[in-house]
């Protein structure tokens, strides 16, 4: 049975399975039964009295959604179902047999904030007036909010949701929009790994950052306060232990929480700083000090306090805790901090910072980076602070990271300028110090957490990368008063020796001359592995690899393709062969400069120095077992055996970085997960 919040009770479903947080391998899978939906529609049709309602066939299905599924919508579940009951609210956020906590927790953090829940989830739609099956929902992608639609068919079990779910049964806002998101990352499949600032930003359009706890001020919660005050959204999570695992006082490993509050709470005897924590599988509480099942503390403390506090004992998966315990049970901290742009309509009693955003292109340095500039006028009102300074953050987001399979090294720099039309050159870039970097960093969004005095100061983006270049998003979040303005490229007279040393871009085509050879062979728009072969022989044959093809091969072909095949479907559309291309350009141009003997192969001792140089340096015992497995008889490798390699290589470390939470060098997988990855590549 579930608990009592908010004048809301309900069920939940007791197959709950252990929850990840990783990066999500956006596999999509369509079933071969879709039929099912066609023979729906015809049903529809020829019953006359039943309405007809919106089908969504674009919606990815999963292989792996066991056959007992069946798909109701919630006309099918309840005699009366509802779009949203007694409001939307952290406890309509009860998980099911998907792993997908890092969503729920985001989710359950969202809804603390109604005007922020309210441009996710359009609020007048209804399972009465004017229902037609469809259900809309927004979520924010570089910039601007884009609209997903969906049908209101839900995946059950013996009538129960298997899903997400909500605390009152007849009230499925909350599975809805489960399903939405889904559809925009590739299927339900895709939520099973994930991390949960990826959710808040998508939900938000805000801009996170991770943190360790134990590189925080002692003081926690003098940090945590303006965070809240500022309408931050906050999850976090224990790091240290085996997943699905608790450790002494129930907190889960490895398993994402959110954090919905911070109180001074008044005792008989003293005053006490408490966290309010929620676990979005609804149950499985803390059992230490102040818990709800085993905290006699809050027998100091009165009614009217637990009342102001909305307290209510009972296992609903939210909790309170001392900040010391918080800080001992919990290692990591995701924090997502909003804009005015988000918060300023609906009410909101929020202080939220001062977004500026800017799109471009980051292209290595060797071509310039772009310059922009950074006034700061307004010092911070606060009264701990003894210096006085302004407080900012810079957040360098790369764009479609995962359908292009590419993820540059990215750099933040700030230097000090004399005033604000200064400008810096290559030169002056080389000299100074910056006043705050973040250094390299291999991420989807970089965030760089500043405090300097007044000023004028130039921020630098850059990647350390020679060959690729991609969009980006740069956004500036300063307190009012505070601006930034695009200021304009270095200019050198003369080419950089990177410049010098780089060379030609490319010998194989680029990417928009092959878009005909893409057409001819791939006639339907999907490239799939016979398509890839023979298109791949026609440009290596005619080109200065011409003779390679004899050693390119169908088996080849394949890993290619699932190798980047983003949705789980055996083949590839024009985005992905995109991404696919853009690699075996920069790795082509490796190739040709370590093949010095040109037989258009490379020997064993080459093999080493052409990883280091396309940013996958391997150990001794790595360069063997590639010696045994990927080389030819004579220990040479030719040049598609090459891609073939690094293709291999690139994606299984990107792999085991994405279930690699914190860095920790360790990472954990279910049998499933494993399966997948060991046969599916």
């Amino acid at each position: 049975m579930g608990g009592v919040s908010g004048g809301k009770v309900g069920r939940r479903l007791s197959a709950v399975t252990g929850v990840q947080c990783g990066v999500n391998g956006r596999r999509r899978v369509r079933l071969a039964g879709i039929s099912r939906l066609s023979s729906e529609m015809s049903k529809s049709k020829d019953s006359p009295a039943a309405p007809r309602l919106f089908v969504d066939f674009s919606f990815p299905l999963d292989l792996q959604l066991q056959p007992a599924v069946q798909w109701k919508r919630p006309l099918e579940l309840c005699t009366f179902p509802q779009f949203i009951v007694d409001g939307a609210t952290r406890m309509d956020v009860c998980q099911g047999v998907l792993n997908d906590c890092w969503f729920l927790s985001a989710l359950a953090s969202v809804s603390l904030c109604p005007p922020l829940l309210k441009q996710v989830v359009p609020m007048e739609q209804s399972f009465q007036r004017g229902y037609t099956g469809c259900f809309s929902f927004r979520f924010w992608q570089y910039g601007q909010w884009v609209e997903v639609k969906v049908d209101d068919r839900l995946p059950t079990q013996n009538g129960q949701l298997i899903y997400l779910c909500s605390s009152q049964s007849n009230e499925f806002w909350s599975p809805l929009l489960e399903k939405a998101y889904a559809k925009l990352k590739g299927g339900y499949s895709a939520l099973n790994m994930g991390f949960p600032h990826e959710a808040l930003v998508d939900m938000t359009g805000g801009v996170t950052e991770v943190l360790m706890l134990q590189t925080l001020p002692q003081n926690l919660s003098s940090f945590l306060r303006p965070l809240l005050a500022r309408g931050a959204l906050i999850n976090c999570a224990n790091t240290l232990g085996p997943l699905e695992q608790k450790n002494e006082f129930g907190i889960l490993f490895k398993h994402a929480y959110s954090v919905t509050g911070l109180e001074t709470v008044r005792t008989k005897f003293s005053e006490v700083e408490l966290v309010r924590v929620r676990n979005p599988w609804g149950k499985v509480e803390w059992e230490g000090p102040w818990s709800d099942s085993n905290g006699p503390e809050w027998s100091l403390v009165s009614r009217k306090e637990q009342m102001r506090l909305g307290r209510v004992a009972v296992e609903d998966g939210e909790f309170w805790m001392s900040v010391s315990d918080f800080r001992q049970n919990f290692q990591v901290m995701e924090v997502c901090h909003l804009s005015d742009e988000t918060l300023s309509g609906g009410g909101a009693t929020y202080r939220p910072w001062t977004c500026t955003s800017y799109h471009g292109r980051l292209d290595p340095l060797s071509s310039g980076a772009p310059q922009y500039h950074l006034t700061l006028l307004e010092e911070d009102d606060d009264p701990t602070d003894p210096e006085l300074t302004c407080s900012f953050l810079v957040a360098l987001m790369q764009k479609h990271t995962r359908q292009k399979g590419i993820l540059l090294p990215t750099q933040l720099s700030i230097y000090k300028v004399r005033s604000e039309t200064t400008l810096l050159t290559a030169l002056d870039v080389s000299l100074l110090q910056p006043v705050l970097s973040s250094g390299l960093q291999q991420q989807r969004e970089l965030v760089l957490r500043g405090c300097l005095a007044p000023g004028n100061y130039i921020i630098i983006p850059s990647t350390s990368e020679k060959l690729y270049s991609t969009e980006f998003l740069l956004r500036i979040l300063t307190e009012k008063g505070n601006t930034t303005v695009l200021a304009q490229r270095p200019i050198t007279d003369k080419p950089t020796s990177a410049q010098l040393v780089l060379g030609p871009r490319s010998v194989l085509p680029s990417t928009s001359n092959t878009r005909k050879l893409f057409m001819k062979h791939c006639k339907e728009g999907q490239c799939r592995p016979l398509q890839l072969l023979n298109l791949l022989t026609e440009i290596i044959r005619g080109g200065v690899f011409a003779g390679s093809e004899e050693k390119l091969c169908l088996e080849h072909c394949r890993s290619f393709v699932v190798l980047m095949d983003s949705r789980g479907r055996g083949q590839l559309d024009w985005e992905e062969f995109q991404a696919l291309w853009d690699k075996f350009r920069k790795w082509t141009d490796i190739f040709m400069k370590f093949d010095v003997n040109k037989t258009r192969s490379l020997d064993y001792l080459e093999i080493s120095p052409a990883l280091t140089a396309a940013g996958l340096p391997v150990d001794e015992f790595v360069l063997q077992l590639i010696g045994l497995r990927y080389t030819e008889p004579d220990l040479t490798v030719s040049y598609p055996g090459f891609l073939y390699l690094l293709l291999k290589l690139d994606t299984m470390i990107r792999k085991f970085q994405s279930f690699d939470v914190v860095r920790m060098g360790t990472v954990s997988v279910n049998y499933r997960q494993w399966l997948h990855m060991t046969l599916y590549n």
